[in-house]
């Protein structure tokens, strides 16, 4: 009996060795399937991630450098003067399209639009057929890829082209233009409250359309119009010569020169000022070196060495030239919108990536000649700024100077730096206008110096002549 229990119980712990064992199998087979399901399912989420972003790689945009042209300001300057960047009454083009703040201007944007399908006999249609074969041309000109579908597109480049012509119709040809409707225009081609508010946003770096877009919709135009005479004489190239002429208070240009040699090569209206502006520099081939331009002295320090100033032509804001003791700065004026448009031309000029900065190198230069409110002071005096605040003047440059590139590329005021330098250092200079500046100020300190000079020179003589008898 005994015999039989002890088997009996070497099989009980048997069965319950195989039982574990057992048990020990079937979870290490559960966990293999979950880790096999885990893997199958992990490759089937890799690959629906894999074919999302294949997607994308199809859709995505190859801009051509040499096609972008409009750019959306970065960041680490926006962030800074953010209304000096973003339109504050019309958007125009893509990059500020659907801007709720700026809706206000949508309903006039369509009433230009009206007015200005009622003088051609060219359809709607048509005009949305020339843009729509336009389109990517359209897009590459833009540095940022454009999120409109391809109808919205159409459409807002067609508004907004539209509404920049028949602004510089009215705006610059006859009063017949402007209708009764017109909020930005009083009855005459004077510009409203509204309409000098606007005026700024054109110049926005990203407020621009590309500049033969315009070109071609209003040549479209003129192709078949009801009044055969109404645009005879008028074209892009000649309203926009003609905007910049009535815009000159805001830039000294010669816009007969402007529009003449560039209009054709340049991509929108920033695009045509720079490359007016670099085209009448001489060219120079200065020593590729950083040089100190923070050595440039500022105008009351040049004036005590005895540096003249003269105001310059108008026609050429950066022809700042140095020459037998006479520094010639052409002159400008400082509205409340002139560090607004400086500030886009700079931003413009940097990412563009022209080959020479002369509009950076202009505002370095200039920031420096303004140091203080008194430096701004001599240059009123001088004429060669017509209108400004001077505590103004010099806090507008300094803050400008924050926004341009130093370094980095030939310094195209260096002539002129290092002259003004070298005759700052010589003391003839000095002490010739020290002599000037305190005694002979006026005529009657003038005669008082020739007198005791005269004066002077009698006593020696007496003396001279008593020794000689001695």
């Amino acid at each position: 009996m005994q015999g039989i229990s002890y088997q009996q119980g070497n099989w009980k712990s048997l069965v319950l060795k195989l039982a574990i064992i057992l048990i020990v199998i079937l979870l290490i087979m559960q966990q293999v399937i979950e880790n096999m399901d885990k893997s199958e399912y992990a490759s089937i989420d890799m690959q629906k991630l894999a074919d999302s972003l294949s997607g994308k790689l199809k859709t995505l945009r190859y801009p051509s450098s040499e096609a972008s042209c409009i750019y959306r300001v970065p960041q680490t300057r926006r962030c800074f003067h953010p209304i000096d960047y973003t339109p504050q009454i019309v958007s125009i083009g893509p990059l500020h399209h659907g801007n709720p703040e700026l809706q206000a201007m949508e309903e006039h944007k369509l009433r230009y639009l009206h007015h200005f399908l009622q003088r051609t006999k060219v359809s709607m249609a048509h005009f949305l057929e020339f843009i729509k074969r336009k389109e990517t041309e359209l897009r590459n000109c833009y540095a940022d890829t454009i999120d409109l579908e391809s109808d919205e597109f159409i459409t807002m480049i067609l508004v907004d082209a539209v509404f920049l012509i028949e602004f510089f119709l009215r705006a610059t040809c006859l009063p017949t233009f402007i209708t009764d409707d017109d909020i930005l225009f009083k009855k005459s081609p004077e510009l409203s409250v509204l309409g000098l508010g606007m005026r700024c946003d054109i110049y926005l770096l990203e407020n621009q359309l590309p500049l033969f877009i315009l070109s071609e919709l209003f040549a479209l135009a003129k192709t078949t119009t009801h009044d055969d005479d109404i645009y005879e004489g008028i074209s892009l190239k000649t309203l926009t010569r003609s905007w910049l002429s009535r815009d000159r208070n805001l830039l000294a240009i010669d816009t007969e020169n402007l529009t003449g040699v560039h209009f054709y090569e340049a991509k929108h209206f920033l695009d045509l000022i720079i490359l007016y502006f670099h085209s009448l520099q001489p060219a120079q081939s200065p020593a590729r070196s950083e040089f100190p331009y923070r050595n440039i002295p500022g105008a009351k320090e040049l004036d005590r060495a005895g540096v003249k100033f003269k105001s310059g032509s108008n026609k050429n804001l950066l022809d700042i030239k140095f020459d037998k003791g006479t520094l010639e700065i052409p002159i400008f004026s400082l509205f409340d919108s002139t560090e607004r448009f400086y500030r886009n031309l700079l931003v413009f000029e940097t990412m563009h990536d022209y080959p020479t900065k002369y509009f950076n190198d202009y505002v370095i230069t200039m920031t420096y000649f303004l140091v203080t409110p008194k430096d701004a002071d001599l240059l009123i005096q001088n004429e060669i700024i017509g209108l400004g605040d001077s505590e103004k003047l010099s806090t507008v440059f300094h803050s400008l100077i924050k926004d341009c590139v130093k370094g980095g590329h030939d310094f195209q005021y260096v002539g002129v730096a290092r002259a003004l330098q070298a005759y700052c250092k010589s003391p003839w200079h000095s002490w010739k206008t020290n002599l000037k500046q305190n005694y002979f100020n006026t005529p009657w300190a003038s005669i008082s110096v020739i007198a005791a000079v005269i004066l002077l020179l009698l006593t020696v003589t007496q003396t001279i002549c008593s020794i000689i008898a001695l």
